[in-house]
């Protein structure tokens, strides 16, 4: 029971409806214009926040399609922050008025999220699908600012807007962003359809020790997701430095002024699918993450905490020596784990190798005799 009680979700990103007014080329929930009609009521939501309560203090992300097209959202979002849960919330920029801002932070969110994939209209607009998207969401930017509310931007990268990166990390200063997350691509979703945009393996890693590079420069809090590689990198920085008498590279910033015991940005391990972090559809359905569309159970069916800590895919996910190939003998397994997202998109098997990592481990297991 002891080990149980242990298995606690860190994040839970809840996708409160499946309407959106954009219409992203990479959209991993395919969103449409309208909602379902077959979405969690306000009281099922109430029950959901319940139950995570129950055992749990994680940060709660009430995300979508987009969250302000949902009626009840403040009044969901005012039940959890009640509840004592940290409720944040990642809503498309172009819907952040100065009102809409103002009701965020009045009901007891500290953190937003909003995504930017460019340093211009150009760029990102076509990422959007939507013409005049980038101006709303600078525009949106500011009215946080206005009002003090933090946000972070969140950048997905592929090959369209790799090369882009410096100029959006001065575009997310400029803003004044708490933080930035740059997403890595999982083709799932409507990200099937630009696959053939997803950076080569060898832009993968140059990118991501870029990354880990320019945060020990930068004023904000930079930390790449969907991308699990980015621990063993740290790792080998620091190593590397303590080997040379170097002083080691400071790590993320931990905590932040809401006092949550996780904090925004803390870094466990690379991919928490099923383990720190789970994903809750419009529906109901629960997932490892909302790029592996792989069910472990729905809460209309079961209570949220027993699929969390006793479904067999979240045990499976816990078990990092079945990972397969070289991911189930490297020596970063445990910290990093490998994208159990892009494993399921290019070799249809979750516990498959990571497909996009070009570390050799130090030990390759002997062949079995006969």
């Amino acid at each position: 029971m002891a080990e149980v009680e242990k298995l606690q979700p860190r994040l839970v990103a809840w996708e409160t409806t499946h309407a959106c007014n954009l219409a992203c080329v990479h959209c991993r929930a395919e969103a449409k214009y309208h909602p379902d009609p077959n979405q969690l009521t306000t009281e099922e939501g109430f029950r959901l926040l319940d139950q995570i309560a129950s055992f749990s203090n994680p940060i709660i992300i009430l995300t979508g399609g987009e969250p302000l097209l949902r009626p009840d959202i403040f009044e969901l979002a005012d039940y959890g922050v009640k509840k004592g849960l940290h409720m944040t919330m990642s809503p498309c920029g172009t819907s952040l008025t100065r009102q809409a801002v103002q009701k965020i932070k009045d009901v007891g969110i500290v953190r937003i999220s909003i995504s930017l994939d460019g340093s211009s209209a150009e760029v990102h607009d076509a990422f959007r699908g939507t013409p005049g998207a980038f101006d709303a969401t600078i525009a949106g930017m500011r009215y946080c600012v206005e009002a003090g509310l933090g946000f972070q931007v969140n950048t997905t990268i592929t090959r369209r807007n790799v090369d882009d990166l410096p100029r959006m990390l001065d575009t997310v200063l400029s803003v004044g962003a708490a933080a930035w997350h740059p997403f890595m691509l999982v083709p799932t979703g409507r990200g099937r359809a630009i696959q053939n945009e997803e950076v080569t393996p060898e832009q993968y890693e140059s990118t991501l020790s870029w990354l880990e590079k320019i945060s020990r420069e930068q004023p904000i809090h930079i930390k790449p997701t969907c991308a699990p590689h980015y621990v063993r990198i740290m790792r080998q920085v620091a190593v590397a430095a303590r080997r040379e008498g170097r002083p080691s590279p400071a790590g993320p910033p931990q905590g932040h002024p809401g006092g949550h015991p996780h904090g925004l940005h803390a870094i466990s391990r690379g991919c928490m699918a099923g383990d720190g972090f789970c994903f809750v559809s419009h529906v109901g359905e629960v997932y490892g993450c909302g790029f592996l569309p792989v069910l472990a159970g729905n809460i209309r069916e079961k209570p949220f905490p027993e699929i969390y800590q006793f479904s067999p895919l979240f045990q499976q996910l816990r078990k990092y020596d079945e990972l397969g190939g070289k991911c189930g003998y490297c020596e970063f397994r445990v910290k990093c784990g490998g994208c159990r997202a892009r494993a399921l998109a290019e070799a249809g098997d979750y516990m498959a190798e990571e497909p996009y990592c070009i570390y050799e481990p130090r030990r390759k297991p002997e062949p079995e005799g006969d």
